[in-house]
């Protein structure tokens, strides 16, 4: 696959991901845009190749902040119920 369609599926694939980024104040779109439009007069293959790598981290760093979130919520959810757990119920008896 060429470095251009490369970047343009990376790109998409982070505008959609920033739909659902769980900091309203972030502006994580227009970020990811700024990005893009900085790196794109590139020409040497290593920096473009370098940039997209940078994008995929980004991507992996933002998949793993969205399971994260998933995992505090069930956790706050379904609290633990052994006892001398965190969860607010009192022991069973």
């Amino acid at each position: 696959m060429s470095n251009r369609l490369r970047a343009l599926a990376l790109y998409k694939e982070l505008q959609r991901l920033g739909k659902d980024y769980p900091d309203p104040s972030y502006d994580f779109k227009a970020t990811v845009r700024r990005m893009f439009e900085k790196n794109r007069n590139l020409t040497d293959d290593a920096e473009i190749e370098k940039a997209i790598k940078f994008g995929e981290y980004i991507k992996e760093e933002t998949l793993a902040l969205y399971s994260l979130r998933k995992y505090r919520h069930l956790k706050r959810m379904y609290p633990d119920s052994i006892p001398g757990g965190n969860s607010k119920e009192p022991p069973m008896t």
